[in-house]
């Protein structure tokens, strides 16, 4: 019988199967028909179990330099090891001290996606959940506008490839490439537009009112009949053309004033349920990486992928305000999952 390399992992198991049975190394050997030296080196390196690591004493650097380290780490937040080193003028030193160093007073994160909130805002959210605790929200209409690019959030994408196939490279622009405004609102279980924003407008004051005048007012809203009207609540964030007074006035000679219109509290992404259908769509016009080459065909990306958003998906998302305002109540205030 031949000396072998390596025992296969099924060969292991049986050895250990054989040993708690009661059998030699030597009868283990004949059973397996192996090498008598392979099984006992095995059996010895088992017993021996794994080294301990050991890690090597690192460059002691001096107590001032570990407080310029600090400082630096501190005024400069998501930057590299090396960058903060050098901009304390310690040089010389490999990754990995700089490293472990770091990590006894900071922590590798990514960029937080939500601003902090603040005092005054953690109370205005928990002011709002009171206030809206006892609505029916099946008559809030929850508004808001996304931007969507040809090449997506990111702009690159990240997912399995299969053995001997290589990544799909990404279209690359000489110059960015743009993207379009979109605009929609969400109320029980139905879904209004999308509309498009025209290419190159600035929603300012005037041209929000305007652009819900030729969308949402003339294309939607005044289909409705009067008892829906009367009873709607109209929901938009604190956007400055949202937010001004002359939208605001705009909206009030629409009818949409005092009660017809929500308040919104600062920083609040979290609570609209329009945000949910906007990464639900985005997952769908944007998945397996996918790029665009013109505006018109990623809107039309969009209005597909809209589409095929149902009537249940949308009534689950409107009927979770209840749970998300008690959310930020438990929370006081504080950013609720999504």
């Amino acid at each position: 019988m031949g000396q072998k390399k390596d025992l296969t992992g099924s060969e292991k198991s049986k050895i250990v199967r054989y040993l708690a049975e009661g059998c030699s190394s030597l009868k283990t050997a004949k059973l397996l028909k192996r090498d008598h030296r392979t099984i006992k080196r095995f059996i010895q390196n088992s017993q021996q179990g794994r080294k301990k690591h050991v890690e090597k004493p690192r460059r002691k650097i001096t107590a001032h330099e570990l407080r310029k380290v600090k400082r630096a780490a501190a005024k400069m937040p998501l930057a590299t090891s090396l960058a903060i080193f050098q901009s304390c003028n310690i040089t010389g030193e490999p990754k990995s001290t700089r490293c472990a160093i770091l990590r006894d007073m900071a922590k590798v994160r990514k960029a937080e996606r939500r601003p902090p909130l603040n005092k005054t805002h953690k109370l205005k959210r928990q002011d709002w959940a009171k206030k809206y605790l006892k609505t029916d929200f099946s008559k809030v209409l929850w508004t808001d506008e996304m931007r969507v690019s040809l090449d997506g959030p990111d702009g690159w994408a990240r997912g399995w490839i299969g053995k001997g196939q290589r990544a799909p490279v990404p279209l690359r622009r000489q110059q960015g490439g743009g993207g379009v405004l979109v605009w929609a609102g969400i109320i029980k279980d139905e879904l209004v537009g999308p509309f498009r924003v025209e290419d190159g407008v600035k929603l300012n004051s005037q041209s929000y009112c305007q652009f819900l005048e030729d969308t949402f007012f003339k294309q939607w809203y005044r289909k409705k009949s009067a008892s829906f009207k009367k009873n709607m609540i109209f929901m938009q964030d604190n956007a400055p053309s949202h937010a001004s007074k002359y939208s605001t006035a705009w909206l009030a000679r629409k009818g949409i004033k005092e009660e017809k219109l929500m308040t919104w509290p600062p920083c609040s992404p979290d609570l609209n349920p329009i945000e949910n259908l906007w990464s639900i769509i985005k997952c769908e016009i944007y998945k397996e990486g996918k790029q665009y080459t013109s505006l018109n065909s990623v809107w039309e990306a969009v209005v597909a992928a809209a589409r095929n958003v149902d009537g249940e998906q949308i009534k689950t998302l409107t009927e979770s305000m209840d749970g998300r305002l008690l959310s930020v109540l438990a929370k006081k205030g504080g950013y609720i999952g999504r």
